[in-house]
Order: C-alpha cells, then sequence, then structure tokens
C-alpha cells in the first residue's frame, strides 16, 4: 500500500476492496487529484469481477469536507468549474454503476460533496457522533450537485431545509431522514460495517449486479416502465445458475450451493 496515494486500497480474500481518502490534514477535501484517485480506482474496480463489495472510508478525523476550496478558489473561471464538476459527477455516477454495493463507513464531518459521496453510495453506515451538511449556501455558494444525490435519498423537504439552511445534522437525524442506514457507537463502526459486509459477501454475485443496475434505473422512470423493466430482470434473474440452485434448494430445504 502506497503511504502517499491520495486513496489507499485494500483488497481482502473476500472480495471486499476498502478505499481510504488519504487527505487527512485537509479533511479529506475532494482536490482535482482526489478525484482522479477515486476515479481510477473505481475503473479498476468496475472491470475486476472478483470484486463483491467496496466500502469507501477515511482517515483522519473526518470523513470529507467536500471540494477543495482553496484549489477552486485559485483558478476562478466558468470553464474550470464545469470541468471539476463534471468530473465530480462522473465519480459519483461510477459508484452506482458499479455491479457491487458501495458502502460509505462515515465519522467526523460529511460535509458539502462529501455529504453527497455518503449519498450516493448505496449503503452508509455511520458512527454516533457523525454530522452531515450541505453547508455550500454559508459561503454563497448553494451545494446544487450535492443535492442532486441528497434529494434521491431524503423527502424533498428534508433535502431542501438541508440546502438551503447549511446546517448540521446528527447521525441519529440523518438515518431518520434515510441518509444512512445504520448508526453506531465509534467504537463499533467497524464491526457494524464488517456485519453489513459478511451479509452481503454471502450472497450471489451476479444477482447482486443485476438488481443493482435494475434498481437505480427504475428510479427514474414512470411506474410501468419500471414494473416491464423489473420483470424482465426477474426472468433473466431467474435463468442464472445462482437463482436455478437457490430456489432448488429451497425446494429440497438445503443451504444454496452458490459454486454450482
Amino acid at each position: 500500500m502506497n503511504e502517499a496515494a491520495l486513496v489507499l486500497n485494500e483488497h481482502d480474500a473476500r472480495g471486499v476492496v476498502r478505499l481510504t481518502l488519504n487527505r487527512p490534514m485537509a479533511f479529506n477535501a475532494l482536490s482535482e487529484g482526489m478525484l482522479d484517485a477515486l476515479q481510477r480506482e473505481l475503473d479498476a474496480i468496475a472491470a475486476d469481477e472478483t470484486v463483491r463489495a467496496v466500502v469507501i472510508a477515511a482517515a483522519g478525523k473526518a470523513f470529507c469536507a467536500g471540494h477543495d476550496l482553496k484549489e477552486m478558489r485559485a483558478a476562478p473561471s466558468l470553464g474550470y468549474y464545469e470541468r471539476l464538476f463534471a468530473l465530480c459527477g462522473r465519480m459519483m455516477m461510477s459508484m452506482q454503476k458499479l455491479p457491487a454495493p458501495v458502502i460509505a463507513r462515515v465519522h467526523g464531518i460529511a460535509t458539502a460533496a462529501g455529504c453527497q459521496l455518503v449519498a450516493m453510495c448505496d449503503l452508509a453506515v455511520a458512527a454516533r457522533d457523525a454530522k452531515f451538511a450541505v453547508s455550500g449556501i454559508n459561503v454563497g455558494l448553494f451545494c446544487s450537485t450535492p443535492g442532486v444525490a441528497l434529494s434521491r435519498n431524503l423527502q424533498r423537504k428534508a433535502a431542501f431545509e438541508m440546502l438551503v439552511t447549511g446546517d448540521f445534522i446528527s447521525a441519529d437525524e440523518a438515518r431518520a431522514k434515510g441518509l444512512v442506514n445504520r448508526v453506531v457507537d465509534a467504537d463499533r463502526l467497524d464491526a457494524e460495517v464488517e456485519s453489513l459486509l459478511a451479509e452481503i459477501v454471502t450472497k450471489p454475485r451476479a444477482s447482486i449486479a443485476l438488481g443493482k443496475a435494475l434498481f437505480y434505473r427504475q428510479l427514474e422512470v414512470g411506474i410501468e416502465a419500471a414494473y416491464a423493466d423489473a420483470g424482465q430482470t426477474m426472468a433473466c434473474n431467474m435463468m442464472q445458475p445462482a437463482a436455478l440452485e437457490g430456489v432448488q434448494a429451497f425446494i429440497d430445504k438445503r443451504a444454496p450451493d452458490w459454486r454450482v
């Protein structure tokens, strides 16, 4: 592992990849370099059929403080900002497009694009003392791109309140609003992430990949089109070896053997 890297990568024998944001002194702000590093890691994961789950974690006291405002202020031009937010948007969408589930392991603060990062992960586990905000409005910058992710996790009024006030919410509030799945004491954070991973990695990778793609696809269309797509997806899933084995195992009252 390269300790100088902006993103650290650990790949264990189960097929779990842990990506750790590694700018602790900058509260893991998403500099251009870090966005590039994350994109390279996600592209490699997308091409690796051994990966069964991904964890996004962070070094230091904070999960992610959003974009690097000093870097942004140093090059004020419309073209630069358009390229920067396009780069960030591509990275965020790459997580959603991965066939493997992505889990955010959140501690400290997750603000602005850092809160967006949590919202774009498929699942999120937070330490009880973690805090979340889309606080750009406090410096005159409405968090428009984080708002895309936030509005797809929270109910509209709850998301909009966060966007127009910039106020922090607690981890327990984040769970109640739908931003995170589980909240635990800080000393149990890793154990809770592992508990979630243990459930995921025992399931057939192909079935999860098919289902994840359908899950996000159907959210963006009307209900009739969603049902048509879901029905076709289930029919294809049912023809996969994992599903055929799983159903037969249920009928036979035995544990499935996913290796067949």
